[in-house]
């Protein structure tokens, strides 16, 4: 077989290798980027890794937060599910969190009646939304004189149908309840306003072409609204889990001892009374970790169910 060898021509002039000079600017842009990037990766490593970290650490001692820390490696961890009062804490904080889906129906409820055009529209949606941008340790001590049992206004007001309101606040039975009402009066104003604001981004062209094929009202909600607000929809159930979760200021402040039988505490305030009040800090840490890998389970759960779920119109 012939081989063919291709030869360089002598008389073709080799290329000039071209080097690139960075300019000084050049070099003041990729340094100033560098200390934009900085910035958000501190402040990360410093306020969420380490004391993430440092929580963890600490959970496996026994700390009171002045002494130095004694490594106990599990031991809070059991002592935790076998603790009758993180048990009833851990209830009462899931019970509480029935307020997300009767809150959310109100909600959207309110968003359309909002948006039939009624009038008074825009002095609506300012009352609803005074509560959200309330202070909540005001509006605690508000709803904490409104139910109290002698005096209370929602006790004067059930007065006048000859119904003996009780002392909501001070009873097992009615302690949770009332909780949930003014939690739900507190954040319906905000979630009103994200209903409303997609029902309104529904184009009308899909209402129009029900009406023509005859659909009445109802189908008109379960075809055409109901899937175009599923995403506001999935938005606040994940952060009405996890601010529910997190539930404190207001038990402290209406019932600053827990309830009647630790029948109001959530697992916030009763980390707080172990860290604080009891100076626990190992064990207030280790309740930390748990409820942390709890909301994280319940949120990824719902992520996974909504990669499943589709928001398109049938």
């Amino acid at each position: 077989m012939n081989t063919m060898t291709k030869k360089q021509n002598p008389n073709q002039a080799e290329k000039p290798v071209v080097t690139i000079q960075k300019s000084q600017l050049y070099k003041h842009e990729r340094r100033a980027g560098y200390l934009f990037v900085a910035a958000p990766i501190i402040g990360l490593l410093l306020f969420t890794l380490y004391p993430v970290l440092f929580a963890i650490y600490s959970s496996l001692t026994s700390w009171n937060g002045i002494s130095d820390m004694k490594f106990i490696g599990l031991s809070n961890y059991v002592d935790l599910f076998s603790d009758t009062y993180f048990r009833k804490s851990l209830f009462n904080t899931i019970y509480m969190m029935l307020g997300i889906p009767l809150g959310l129906v109100l909600a959207l409820l309110l968003a359309m009646a909002l948006n039939r055009g009624i009038p008074g529209t825009t002095a609506f949606r300012v009352i609803y939304y005074v509560p959200v941008i309330s202070s909540l340790a005001a509006i605690s001590i508000l709803w904490q004189w409104a139910y109290n049992g002698d005096y209370g206004l929602v006790n004067q007001f059930l007065g006048i149908f000859g119904i003996e309101g009780p002392n909501w606040l001070a009873n097992t039975g009615t302690v949770k309840p009332a909780l949930i009402i003014m939690a739900v009066w507190k954040g319906l104003g905000f979630s009103m306003l994200l209903y409303l604001a997609a029902i309104q981004s529904v184009p009308k062209t899909y209402y129009e072409a029900a009406e023509l094929d005859g659909a009445n009202g109802f189908q008109r909600f379960i075809n055409i609204t109901w899937p175009m607000v599923k995403p506001v929809t999935f938005f606040m159930v994940v952060t009405g889990i996890i601010g529910g979760a997190q539930m404190f200021t207001e038990i402290n402040i209406m019932t600053p001892t827990g309830g009647p039988e630790y029948s109001s505490a959530t697992v916030v305030f009763y980390i707080w009374q172990k860290a604080f009040n009891n100076l626990q800090m190992g064990y207030a840490a280790a309740t930390s970790i748990v409820l942390g890998l709890m909301i994280f389970t319940v949120t990824l759960i719902q992520f996974k169910m909504n990669d499943k779920s589709t928001f398109e119109i049938d």
